[in-house]
């Protein structure tokens, strides 16, 4: 247990941590200019970034206080549509940007929005990360993808009540 919990703390602060490393690299290593679709894009990954820091960081208090659910899940809940429409209306920005103004005044908002579309699958949907052992090995035998840890504990929200819904509506 105490490695997984150190595994959680450390995901949750390299979630942080990339922020300012992926914007350093962007914006003072590599020539992007700080135009409209850059930023929108950066902004997206920097969002998906710190609702998976912030997972992790509650994940890690689940385990510690020995909760049946990590904390916030309703949050998660309510980002997880908001965070689709973001994409939506940001990959629009990112991608006009890049229509009228290609080259480093928009490559780096399109990859970054492409990150963010990639990260909020990888949390919300399908863990596409697999960066352990076991999950290399469950992935090689099983020849699929499965679901994420938040989606995994977002289902198990919603059927525990949680979901501010009583049981009677929930059946019907």
């Amino acid at each position: 247990m105490r490695a997984v919990l150190q595994r959680m703390r450390t995901l949750a602060i390299l979630e942080f941590l990339n922020i300012g490393i992926l914007g350093w690299a962007a914006f003072v290593a590599l020539p992007a200019r700080p135009e409209v679709g850059n930023l929108v894009g950066f902004a997206l990954t920097a969002l998906l970034l710190v609702e998976g820091g912030s997972y992790w960081a509650l994940k890690a208090h689940q385990l510690t206080s020995r909760q049946r659910l990590p904390r916030g899940l309703g949050v998660f809940r309510v980002l997880r549509p908001v965070n689709v429409v973001a994409l939506g209306v940001g990959g629009v920005i990112v991608w006009y940007a890049a229509a009228t103004s290609p080259g480093w005044g928009s490559i780096p908002g399109v990859v970054f929005w492409l990150l963010a579309l990639l990260e909020h699958v990888n949390y919300f949907t399908w863990q596409l990360m697999h960066d352990t052992r076991v999950d290399l090995s469950r992935l090689l035998r099983t020849r699929r993808l499965h679901p994420s840890h938040l989606a995994v504990d977002l289902k198990r929200h919603s059927g525990n009540g949680s979901s501010g819904r009583s049981a009677s509506a929930r059946a019907s």
